[in-house]
C-alpha cells in the first residue's frame, strides 16, 4: 500500500480479515489507544464486525463501528526505524484524515 504510516477513514478499512491498526476512541473506560484489529465475517462465537486481534473463541472482543476512529495498515518490520507503535489519532474526526480538511 502507498503511504503505509498514515491514518485513514474507517470506511476504507479492508474487510478481508487482514490485521490492521485502529484508533479506538476515548471513552469512560480510558483514553484513546491503538489496537490491532481485523474484520470477522462472524462465527458461532460472535457476529460479523471488527474484533481485537487478541480475541479467542469464547472471549471475543468486538468493536462497534462508532468506537473506531480511523485505521492504518500494519507497518513494515523495518528495524532501522525503531519499530514502535504509532500514537492514536488525536485530530478532529473526519476533517483532517486523508487530507480532506484542505
Amino acid at each position: 500500500m502507498d503511504e503505509p504510516e498514515r491514518w485513514r477513514h474507517m470506511s476504507t478499512a479492508p474487510k478481508d480479515g487482514s490485521r490492521i491498526l485502529v484508533t479506538v476512541r476515548p471513552s469512560e473506560q480510558g483514553p484513546a489507544e491503538v489496537d490491532l484489529a481485523y474484520w470477522s465475517r462472524g462465527d458461532q462465537f460472535a457476529g460479523e464486525g471488527w474484533r481485537a486481534s487478541d480475541s479467542s473463541p469464547g472471549r471475543v472482543v468486538e468493536y462497534a463501528e462508532p468506537e473506531l476512529k480511523c485505521w492504518m495498515p500494519m507497518p513494515s518490520a523495518n528495524l532501522s526505524r525503531g519499530g514502535s507503535m504509532p500514537a492514536p489519532w488525536e485530530g478532529d474526526d473526519a476533517q483532517q484524515l486523508d487530507g480532506s480538511g484542505i
